[in-house]
């Protein structure tokens, strides 16, 4: 195999077979691939794509690139979730403690962050202490004891994702279906679980900003999910603006703390909400909205959350002292310059001033700051006056904080008119 024909291959548009695209990514385990013929290799397949057979053949060579989980003995449903990646997306905490407090098993394998989209790992290790690289043998101990485990992909599991993934990261190569596909799908047949439901965000805020784009990633997900036999469906979601009312790893952990108290803003709840209904049944034990809505107000799912992070070395006193978290050191109130409501909020313009900020990774080494973030106060719809908050930056230092600003202030557009609330559940697949 020699890794040069092969990028050439996909680069002329031609059809890789399963061999050649299986020994590619062994090679680049192995050492005999470097990173510039990865990067290379996912700027061809961005331009030329991948047949479905092709995508196949890349997911099955990322799930078996380690260990898996061997989750047969257990009986009880194993469910699964992903999010293509949005602005203020924390669905996950919430998500997995609510339906392992049904009775679920919830091994919820996560990624960092892609360019402005933040990662459940790094918002979640903004809780001191706590581990995301857990061994398989630690994954089955606490889905024993706990039934959930939010994790990343460890040396065992999925190796091949977590190195191909952070140079889609830095090559902007993020937005390709065959790319997003492989990887997402690789991770769920590593994890062991049997249930999928996929959480597919539209608009400007999200990889894929059109509504016919989205429909395609989401139908492959579902077809390449049911070809490995799995019960799979997918929603396609709004992220034209955030969701949630903060963006910004410790500041989203908090926000997901409120909701696991039966707080939190409506729209995070109402994804969170859908996606459990849809998971118990695709698991064969259906519940409503009002079910999961009561294991959320009667505190049952933040208890579980309580117990996932002690399994995980995390320090449980942060449920009742979002502080012991980091968080900047300051803050800026940006104002609204005149009145009106809010006909769009850009997500997009959100996530990059987070960015910005150092709350993201515009290199793959790069350290995040996760104290930094925006508060959102107003959203689209809300009736605004001059001068009235319309979000805080958390910022830890003036480097590009200007440059922050103008992003936050730009994507806030008042109207004189009242123009509607978007959908936020456009459809299920």
């Amino acid at each position: 195999m020699i890794p040069s024909e092969i990028i050439r291959k996909k680069r002329d548009g031609l059809e890789l077979a399963r061999e050649e695209i299986v020994g590619f990514v062994d090679g680049f385990l192995r050492g005999e691939v470097a990173d510039y013929q990865i990067a290379a290799f996912c700027m061809a397949v961005y331009f030329r794509g991948m047949t479905l057979d092709e995508t196949r053949a890349l997911t099955e060579a990322i799930a078996w690139s380690g260990k898996c989980l061997n989750l047969k003995c257990i009986k009880e449903p194993k469910l699964d979730k992903h999010s293509t990646g949005g602005v203020g997306d924390k669905t996950s905490l919430v998500l997995v403690p609510l339906m392992v407090s049904c009775g679920f098993l919830f091994p919820k394998l996560s990624g960092r962050g892609l360019g402005y989209s933040g990662g459940t790992i790094d918002k979640i290790e903004s809780i001191p202490g706590f581990r995301t690289s857990l061994s398989v043998r630690e994954i089955k101990r606490n889905l024993e004891s706990v039934g959930g485990v939010i994790a990343g992909q460890s040396p065992e599991l999925a190796p091949a994702d977590k190195k191909i993934y952070a140079l889609r990261d830095v090559t902007a190569t993020v937005e390709s279906i065959p790319l997003i596909v492989s990887s997402i799908i690789g991770k769920k047949l590593a994890s062991g679980t049997d249930v999928w439901v996929f959480d597919v965000k539209v608009g400007k805020g999200a990889f894929m900003k059109e509504i016919d784009e989205a429909r395609k990633l989401a139908q492959t997900l579902v077809t390449l999910s049911q070809q490995f036999g799995k019960k799979a469906s997918a929603f396609i979601t709004d992220m034209n603006q955030p969701l949630g009312n903060s963006v910004g790893n410790s500041l989203e952990v908090e926000e997901a703390i409120y909701t696991l108290k039966g707080e939190g803003p409506s729209d995070l709840k109402e994804v969170v909400l859908s996606l459990g209904v849809a998971l118990s049944e695709l698991a064969g034990r259906p519940l409503s909205k009002s079910v999961l809505r009561k294991k959320l107000e009667s505190g049952e799912a933040l208890d579980v959350f309580v117990k996932i992070v002690e399994a995980q070395g995390g320090d449980p006193r942060v449920v009742e002292d979002t502080r012991l978290m980091p968080y900047a050191t300051y803050v800026r109130i940006v104002e609204a310059e005149r009145e009106g409501h809010i006909s769009s909020l850009d997500a997009e313009k959100i996530g990059l001033a987070v960015l910005f900020l150092g709350g993201g990774r515009r290199r793959k080494e790069e350290e995040i700051d996760r104290g930094v973030g925006i508060k959102l106060f107003k959203k689209e719809g809300d009736r605004v006056y001059k001068g009235e908050p319309l979000a805080e930056i958390w910022y830890s230092s003036e480097t590009d904080l200007e440059r922050a600003f103008g992003l936050v202030k730009s994507a806030y557009e008042i109207s004189e008119e009242f123009k509607g609330r978007r959908t936020l559940i456009y459809e299920r697949i």
